[in-house]
């Protein structure tokens, strides 16, 4: 099933992202946590690509097992960074041939040490070139796209950054996701500027749960996400405790999906980091809301 025929549904839905393994070694107990999560039934699945590529190649091979196992709605990620035209071409043929529908267009991360005058002769320097190089490959792909409610680490200031992210939407992208955020006004805020600036496709917000205080760092490097101080002051109060830790990030993160279900979102996505019982949860705490009962 097309995400554009889930999100059109206007029915309230709930989706998790999992991750492929970082070594081989790892595949058999990544495997058990991606079961765990379909289980559940979310709305989709989404499985990123392998940091660099190196693990790139479990990303369809866990995609097509939620898919055929468990009937769950799949989106595999395809990273276009440093690739070269045939190499990405050879990436989008093996996704048409495992019956992968969706697929979330993203440049990737530029490796360290990497000279700019190197970037410049990539064949795909953005993202935009992906998702255009995807729809001239496979029209029938549904393709999405990344967006940020705070705006994107490189870009000059929201301005410039609503402009990329028009062009990404105008060459393909049938909707979009955001990268985490923990105060649900930043993405109001990035909404109507965003509706202004004519892109109409839908947003699915994308939610982390913290449930240890060791990811807020890392949060903070991936995204340079603002933290509320009522998010602060939960992690000052319970971050050296890792129960009440969990605890309480779970029931942040549900807190900030039924304030967007309130506030008129229909969809909203999960950063779950290959963690079932908080998947699991999250959804137990919605279960009456999004009719999981």
């Amino acid at each position: 099933m097309k995400l554009s025929e889930i999100l059109e549904s206007k029915r309230l839905s709930l989706s998790f992202e999992v991750f492929p393994p970082k070594s081989d070694s790892g595949f058999e107990s990544v495997r058990e946590a991606v079961e765990q999560i379909a289980e559940i039934s979310p709305s989709f699945m989404s499985v990123t690509y392998g940091a660099g590529g190196g693990t790139g190649r479990y990303t369809l091979e866990i995609a097509k097992s939620i898919k055929e196992r468990h009937g769950v709605p799949t989106l595999a990620h395809l990273t276009c960074v440093a690739s070269t035209k045939d190499g990405v071409r050879g990436k989008i043929r093996a996704m048409k041939e495992a019956g992968i529908e969706n697929v979330m267009a993203l440049r990737g991360d530029i490796p360290e040490g990497v000279d700019q005058r190197a970037v410049e002769g990539w064949c795909y320097r953005h993202a935009v070139d992906l998702v255009r190089e995807l729809k001239e490959q496979c029209p029938d792909f549904c393709i999405g796209g990344a967006c940020y409610p705070e705006i994107h680490p490189e870009s000059a200031n929201r301005k410039e950054d609503i402009a990329y992210l028009k062009q990404k939407v105008d060459a393909g992208c049938s909707f979009l996701t955001t990268q985490m955020f923990f105060d649900n006004n930043l993405l109001y805020n990035f909404l109507y500027k965003i509706r202004e600036a004519g892109i109409t496709v839908p947003v699915i917000p994308g939610v982390m749960p913290i449930t240890n205080a060791n990811q807020v760092e890392r949060a903070l490097k991936l995204s340079g996400s603002f933290m509320p101080q009522r998010f602060k002051s939960l992690v000052d109060k319970f971050g050296s405790d890792p129960e009440a830790m969990k605890q309480a990030g779970i029931a942040y993160a549900t807190d900030q999906i039924i304030d967007l279900y309130a506030n008129g979102i229909t969809n909203v996505h999960v950063y779950s980091m290959n963690k079932p019982d908080v998947a699991k949860k999250i959804t137990d705490n919605l279960s009456h809301i999004i009719g999981k009962v």
